[in-house]
């Protein structure tokens, strides 16, 4: 949240005429941070006007916040069942033979992880596709409340993992334990978290460049 007391000084400072760039120069120059600084000069268009012309804010609308938490619900969802259904995959591929019965399982997860991805993820897809139109439409979207707090809680949950997956790999490597089926489940929860955790960064990216502009 922006400073009260910085965004009357930015509401000031460009009615008096100053550039953005001045604004900002004498900003940092009396110690402010530089992000409470883009926050503050974001709040007003750049459009030729006599006084600064303020920029609308995303209104949070009980029909957003219902599709943005389904919209990362079925992500969480479908990522946990690709992830389950890859796993399985490699149970067959690498059986365990001290697990006779490990084939029967892992075909009902399959069945099942399966299930869940072709209802979730083209459900997932469908939402993404309504918040795209609708933030084209209406770009002070990016800057709702619910997106950038899923958003990064969804980052924060993305580090987590491949965090915890470094880790693991880690403590088998140094005990002897490593075998070629945890690898391959390693590089598996890495790798989904890894995409999932660049693609929200690139769309964190995105968002403030354009609410920059």
């Amino acid at each position: 949240m922006t400073d009260a007391t910085l965004q009357q000084f930015v509401k000031e400072a460009l009615s008096a005429g100053a550039s953005r760039t001045d604004v900002e120069q004498s900003l940092l120059a009396a110690g402010w941070p530089k992000h409470q600084i883009t926050s503050a000069l974001s709040m007003y268009s750049e459009v030729p006007f006599p006084v600064p012309v303020p920029i609308p804010k995303a209104q949070v609308s009980a029909r957003d916040a219902f599709l943005y938490l389904v919209m990362f619900g079925m992500l969480y969802l479908s990522a946990y069942n690709l992830g389950n259904l890859l796993f399985q995959f490699i149970n067959i591929a690498l059986p365990d033979p001290a697990f006779p019965q490990g084939r029967i399982i892992a075909d009902s997860r399959i069945r099942f992880s399966i299930s869940t991805l072709v209802v979730a993820f083209p459900l997932f897809l469908l939402i993404s596709r309504l918040i795209t139109r609708q933030i084209k439409r209406e770009p002070a979207q990016r800057s709702s409340t619910v997106r950038k707090w899923l958003t990064y809680l969804t980052l924060a949950i993305a580090t987590c993992v491949i965090v915890g997956d470094l880790i693991a790999l880690l403590n088998s490597l140094l005990s002897g334990e490593l075998t070629l089926r945890f690898v391959f489940k390693v590089l598996t929860v890495g790798g989904i978290a890894g995409a999932i955790f660049y693609y929200y960064l690139s769309e964190v990216r995105t968002d403030d460049k354009a609410l920059a502009q």
